[in-house]
C-alpha cells in the first residue's frame, strides 16, 4: 500500500472526535487504501480487532444489505457495549437513505464513525440537513506529483513526470509495469466504473453520446467552456444534442469527481462571475488513454496539475479575470490571495512577456507566481516570482 500521510494524518487528528469522518473522491483514488491505513494505525495503538467494523458495500458479502435499516442492523449487531468502537462504510451511497442509518449510529457515545462516498451529493440534501455541523470531510484526489515520486524516486524528474501524465495518477497503476497492463485497467475503470456508474445513477441511457462528451471535455481542459457551446459544437460535428442534456452531462461528470468545474473571479471588482468556467480532469493519465498526446498539450496538461495541486493544499481555486486579460489561477485560503500563471516554457521573450502582462496589470500586492518547467536560477519580475514547476509540486 502506498503511505498517503496528508491524509493519514487528517483521520488520525480527528479520531475519537464527535464528528463523522466523511472522506469524498472519485472510485478507485485510493479510498478504501487509506482505510486500510488507518486501521492498522488503530491496531498499533491498541484497538482490537474485535472493535473495527469495517464494510465495503462493493462488496458482494454486503449485497443484502439493501436499505439504511438493514446497515443499521448489522452494524449495530455487531457494537461491542463497553467499548469504543470504530466502524467503517465504503461507497455509503449504495445504500438506499443511508443517511439515516449514518445518523442513528453517530449519536451512540461508543462509536466513531467514518464513511466514504465517490459522488458529491452525498453531502447535500437530507445528510446535510441531519448531519449539519456535525461531520468533517476530508477531499481524496488521486496521487499527486510529490506522492508519486515518493514511490518511484526522484532521479530524473522530467523523464518521471512523463511517466505521470500518461500513466496516471491513480494509486493502483503504479503497480501495474507493463504499458498493456495499465491501459487495460485504465479501460476497466473508464467503462466500467465511470461512464456505467454516472449511466446508471443519472438513468443516461445514450452512452455513445455519454463519451462523446467525455472525450470533448478532455480535449478541451483549461479552456472556458458553456453548455451552449458545447451543445452547438457537438451538434455542428453530426451529433445533435440540446443544452439541457449538455447540462445534465456535466453535472454527472462533476458530481462524480471526473471533472472539476472552476468559476471565474473578477480580480478588480472582486465579484465571482457566473458565466464563462473552465473544466479540468481529476486524473492526466484518464485524458491520455482516451485522446493520446497531442502537439500543443503539454501547457494544458501542465495547467491541470497545478489546479489539483492547489486544491490539495487546501485553497478555494478561481479563474481571474483581470478587465481583457486572464489569470490562470486565483488561489483562496485563511491567509489572503495568491496568484498564479502557468506556462510549460517562457525561453520565447514574447511567451514570457505575455504571461507576466496578466499578473503585472493586477494592482494588489498579493503574492503573484509564474510557474514553469524552465530550470534556471531563482527569479523575479517587479515582485513576480518564477518558480521551476517540478520543484514547487515538490515543495523544494
Amino acid at each position: 500500500m502506498i503511505e498517503r500521510p496528508e491524509y493519514l494524518n487528517q483521520l488520525i487528528q480527528f479520531k475519537d472526535k464527535d464528528l463523522i469522518k466523511i472522506v469524498t473522491g472519485i472510485r478507485r483514488c485510493g479510498k478504501s487504501t487509506l482505510y486500510e491505513l488507518y486501521i492498522e494505525y488503530l491496531k498499533s495503538n491498541g484497538i482490537s480487532n474485535e472493535q473495527i467494523i469495517y464494510l465495503n458495500l462493493e462488496d458482494y458479502t454486503f449485497d443484502t444489505i439493501k436499505d439504511y435499516k438493514d446497515l443499521y442492523e448489522y452494524i449495530d449487531s455487531k457494537l461491542i457495549k463497553e467499548k469504543q468502537n470504530y466502524v467503517f462504510i465504503d461507497e455509503v451511497q449504495k445504500v438506499i437513505d443511508f443517511q439515516k442509518a449514518c445518523d442513528s449510529l453517530y449519536i451512540k457515545k461508543n462509536v466513531d464513525l467514518y464513511i466514504t462516498g465517490s459522488n458529491s451529493k452525498l453531502l447535500s440534501g437530507e445528510l446535510a440537513t441531519l448531519l449539519s455541523g456535525r461531520y468533517v470531510e476530508i477531499k481524496m484526489l488521486p496521487l499527486s506529483f510529490k506522492e508519486y515520486i515518493s514511490y518511484v524516486g526522484e532521479n530524473d524528474i522530467q523523464k518521471k513526470y512523463v511517466d505521470y501524465i500518461t500513466k496516471g495518477s491513480f494509486p493502483y497503476t503504479l503497480m501495474l509495469k507493463d504499458t498493456t497492463d495499465i491501459k487495460m485497467y485504465l479501460d476497466g475503470l473508464y467503462n466500467t466504473v465511470i461512464v456505467n456508474d454516472i449511466a446508471d445513477r443519472k438513468d443516461i441511457a445514450d452512452i455513445g453520446m455519454l463519451k462523446d462528451i467525455i472525450k470533448f471535455m478532455f480535449d478541451n481542459i483549461g479552456n472556458i467552456c458553456s453548455s451552449t457551446s458545447i451543445a452547438n459544437t457537438m451538434t455542428s460535428s453530426g451529433r445533435k444534442i440540446s443544452v439541457p442534456t449538455v447540462e445534465k452531462y456535466l453535472e454527472a461528470l462533476v458530481e462524480s469527481y471526473v471533472l472539476y468545474k472552476v468559476p471565474r473571479y473578477d480580480i478588480k471588482g472582486k465579484n465571482y462571475l457566473i458565466s464563462g468556467a473552465k473544466y479540468y480532469v481529476s486524473d492526466v493519465g484518464l485524458r491520455y488513454y482516451l485522446l493520446g498526446r497531442k502537439i500543443g498539450d503539454d501547457g494544458s496538461i501542465l495547467e491541470n496539475i497545478v489546479y489539483l495541486e492547489l486544491l490539495r493544499r487546501g485553497y478555494e481555486v478561481y479563474i481571474g479575470k483581470q478587465d481583457m486579460n486572464e489569470v490562470d489561477f486565483v488561489a483562496i485560503n485563511e491567509k489572503g490571495v495568491e496568484y498564479y500563471q502557468v506556462s510549460y516554457t517562457v525561453k520565447d521573450e514574447k511567451t514570457l512577456e505575455r504571461e507576466l502582462n496578466s499578473l503585472e496589470n493586477i494592482n494588489d500586492h498579493n503574492p503573484k507566481y509564474l510557474l514553469t518547467t524552465d530550470y534556471a536560477p531563482y527569479t523575479s519580475y517587479n515582485g513576480i516570482k518564477q518558480i521551476n514547476v517540478f520543484d514547487w509540486l515538490l515543495n523544494k
